[in-house]
C-alpha cells in the first residue's frame, strides 16, 4: 500500500487520483470514477468530488493507497 501525503484536512477524490498518478488529467480521473474503477473502503465510489480525509484507504485498478496528513 502506497501512502499519499496531503497538507490539508481533506482532498477531493478526483484531485487525489491526479496526485497519486493514477490519472494525468481531471477528465481521466472523472472517467476512472464514473466507470467504477475506484473503491473507498472496499465500496465502489462514483462521486468525483467526494472529500477524502486522512486515514482513508482507496483502491484504483487493484492498487491501494492510504491518505496521510503531513
Amino acid at each position: 500500500m502506497k501512502e499519499i501525503y496531503i497538507k490539508t484536512d481533506f482532498i477531493k477524490l478526483d484531485s487525489l487520483l491526479k496526485l497519486c498518478g493514477e490519472a494525468p488529467t481531471g477528465g481521466d480521473a472523472k472517467k476512472l470514477i464514473l466507470d467504477g474503477f475506484v473503491k473507498i473502503s472496499d465500496e465502489v465510489c462514483c462521486q468525483r468530488g467526494k472529500k477524502i480525509i486522512p486515514g482513508t484507504e482507496i483502491c484504483v485498478n487493484g492498487k491501494k493507497y492510504k491518505v496521510i496528513k503531513e
